[in-house]
């Protein structure tokens, strides 16, 4: 293995945050023209290691060489000095700008900006690789998949060979994920080094050729990814033996629970975002919803909790003697002491759901104002739920009374989930409640609504890994464009079809 060359070293790497070690005297190879899967649970410090790779954080103590070299890297634009590039999760590109217009943005070029030639420059770069750019596209007019297209041109228009990217398939689907696989294969046959952060094992042993595990800060180890497994590649993150089988009890005692019917729902500029969907949600079964970033999920979701308006249609709530209540005109209090619970775990998720400077038992007590108690709600309730919360989904936390925004990204969404899921719901609407969830913490949430399932709720599951929600739900509504392109049992079920279907090509109405 050493008689490759090495591309990056990094040498007892610390960095701290505060009382937090992030990264604990980490060493690292990355060698060149290789894939490397960077693999470890929530706040195992990942991102931060990659993150002072690419000059966005300075670590404490340790040194980084690049081909053989001791460098200083103090900002993102020296790390592109050293040919170190990074696609984060959350793109940074100008909506109202072209994709040309996006990747020379902040470039020093000599002379006037020739766009011109920069777009003749992004096609020879997407032809090397097999991109598929329009250069003079608008931002705003890109799907999910096309936005972190521009944003890998971008990195390797500014010269990057060494590409870093956080969790680049979370909201993309198989079809997309197997053309940006096919463009990094591309990428490494041209002698670049990708270094990929994951959480999807499935997709790990798909692409890499080696894994390096961090646990708690610490770096535990690497193998070859031809040489392991997911189960031992998820026991070394976790630190013992763990369970990698989701649960789909048999849904017993099974009744009607929310009726939607036709319903049409536009967002406040007037774009259709539902278009005549109808379906039926059970109690004692889990539906999930499957469909691209921004096709409907969202809305669809807010619509049956009273947060969405609806333009026609009609969402009703069947009671255990079959009659029907429209919740169409219900507040989302109202709507919500029926017992229907959204829990949406949003991409910000402290902008929603959560207020961020209170400590965990307020944000508890959030919930129990809902239901029409005092401003002076007595706090033992939330006090104990919050303890409960941190005690059974395994919270890193010095205590009850941490200020959530203290907590890690994976800490927050445990609360905000196990919050929902305690407030003993009839309809649990989740949304997201996994994204960007490590293995281990995944699975706690997967048993969760699998609990919930056999208390007869109704769990209506929005996620992004469709290998998951082939395995977790006991049927799969296809949502493509904001119309149902069909509905599915789980078990049996074709990823291969439900991603077609996704994309409007194998969906029939």
């Amino acid at each position: 293995m050493d008689s490759r060359s090495i591309a990056v070293s990094m040498r007892g790497i610390t960095k701290t945050f505060g009382a937090t070690v992030a990264n604990d005297d980490v060493s690292l190879d990355i060698y060149k023209g290789e894939i490397l899967s960077l693999l470890g649970e929530n706040g195992s410090g990942k991102t931060t290691l990659m993150n002072m790779l690419s000059g966005i954080y300075f670590p404490d103590s340790g040194q980084i060489s690049i081909n053989g070299q001791p460098v200083t890297i103090s900002s993102p634009r020296e790390a592109f000095e050293h040919g170190i590039g990074m696609i984060h999760q959350h793109f940074k590109l100008v909506d109202v700008f072209t994709a040309a217009e996006n990747i020379v943005l902040g470039l020093e070029e000599k002379g006037k900006l020739d766009l011109k030639r920069a777009a003749a420059r992004i096609r020879e770069i997407c032809d090397a690789y097999g991109f598929d750019v329009d250069p003079q596209q608008k931002i705003y007019d890109m799907s999910v998949s096309q936005k972190q297209t521009v944003e890998i041109v971008k990195v390797l228009y500014r010269g990057a060979d060494i590409l870093i990217l956080d969790e680049p398939t979370a909201v993309l689907t198989p079809q997309e994920t197997e053309k940006l696989f096919a463009v990094l294969r591309n990428m490494r046959r041209d002698g670049k080094t990708v270094v990929i952060i994951t959480h999807k094992l499935h997709e790990v042993e798909e692409i890499s050729d080696r894994v390096a595990v961090l646990r708690k800060g610490r770096y535990i180890g690497e193998m070859k990814t031809s040489e392991t497994n997911a189960q031992e590649m998820t026991n070394m993150m976790v630190g013992r033996e763990v369970t990698l089988n989701i649960n789909r009890p048999e849904p017993k005692d099974v009744r009607p629970r929310i009726r939607v019917e036709h319903l049409t729902v536009r967002s406040e500029d007037k774009v259709l975002k539902l278009d005549d969907v109808s379906f039926t949600a059970f109690g004692g079964e889990i539906l999930g919803i499957a469909g691209i970033s921004g096709c409907g999920q969202k809305e669809l979701l807010e619509s049956i909790a009273g947060l969405q308006p609806v333009e026609s249609g009609e969402i009703s709530y069947l009671h255990d003697d079959g009659s029907a209540e429209s919740l169409l005109g219900k507040d989302p209090q109202e709507i919500a002491r029926l017992g229907v619970s959204l829990s949406f775990v949003p991409e910000d998720r402290l902008g929603m759901g959560l207020v961020g400077s209170m400590d965990l038992t307020d944000n508890m007590m959030l919930r129990s104002f809902r239901r029409g108690s005092s401003v002076f709600a007595d706090r033992r309730g939330p006090q104990r739920l919050a303890e409960r919360v941190v005690r059974e989904l395994e919270v890193n936390t010095p205590g009850i009374s941490t200020p959530v925004r203290r907590l890690s990204g994976g800490n927050v969404q445990k609360v905000l989930v196990g919050r929902e899921i305690a407030s003993a719901p009839t309809v649990l609407l989740s949304a997201y409640a996994v994204r960007g969830l490590d293995i281990n913490s995944s699975y706690v949430i997967y048993d969760l609504l699998n609990q919930q399932k056999r208390k007869g709720v109704a769990v209506v599951y929005v996620g992004e890994d469709l290998d998951v929600l082939l395995e977790l739900c006991d049927r799969i509504l296809v949502l493509c464009g904001g119309k149902v392109s069909g509905i599915v049992d789980g078990p049996g079920a074709d990823k291969s079809t439900v991603g077609l279907m996704m994309t409007r090509l194998g969906g029939e109405k």
